[in-house]
């Protein structure tokens, strides 16, 4: 019961928080079923999601260690804005340019188990933007980790990528934390934006 308080309290922490500099739409809020004790040590982690379609198509980068798709993003750098994390990550990771139109699509907030020392969950805030961008694709500038874990850019139609991605999370036992993420995020892009394209 103290937990489940504990969670509560941090919850409506979080709450305030994102009410006072967020003013994006909560798109759906999760905990890890391996997180029982809220009272530990957590940092946050604030990253942007790109969605750029072409019809039925998406970009998405494919990771071959996960057997998975999901939008390009990442981290957000000390001092920088969610836009410029955005356009950063897309042409590091996809080799976008160009990059206009941007448009706030959503906020999908998670708490993760964290293994590393000093925390003990991260609270991951995955800012949503829709956009679009040259067609011609550049070199990426993929990290060694990335590299090493065979991810590469590639458009994809949306509903063969949640079907890929449905498949692998019922099946594969080396799936990723973030697969249940992309995978609701993908059926929502494909709900809410395919008829405006």
């Amino acid at each position: 019961m103290a937990s489940l308080v504990n969670l509560l309290k941090f919850k409506h922490i979080i709450y305030s928080v994102n009410l006072t500099y967020s003013f994006m739409r909560l798109l759906k809020s999760t905990i890890h079923a391996d997180i029982t004790d809220m009272s530990v040590k957590i940092f946050t982690r604030k990253a942007t999601r790109a969605i750029v379609l072409n019809g039925e198509n998406i970009l998405l980068l494919y990771t071959k260690r996960y057997h998975d798709y999901s939008l390009p993003g990442g981290g957000i750098d000390e001092g920088e804005s969610n836009i410029g994390g955005l356009i950063r990550e897309l042409k590091e990771e996809t080799g976008a340019h160009n990059v206009q139109n941007i448009q706030e699509f959503g906020l999908y907030e998670e708490f993760r188990p964290w293994h590393k020392s000093g925390f003990d969950i991260v609270y991951m805030q995955s800012y949503c933007y829709v956009c679009t961008i040259d067609e011609e694709l550049l070199t990426p500038e993929l990290e060694s980790h990335e590299i090493d874990n065979g991810m590469h850019p590639i458009w994809m139609n949306i509903h063969q990528a949640i079907s890929h991605n449905e498949h692998t999370m019922a099946n594969s036992k080396k799936k990723g934390l973030s697969i249940e993420r992309e995978t609701f995020l993908l059926k929502l892009i494909a709900s809410e934006l395919l008829h405006k394209c």
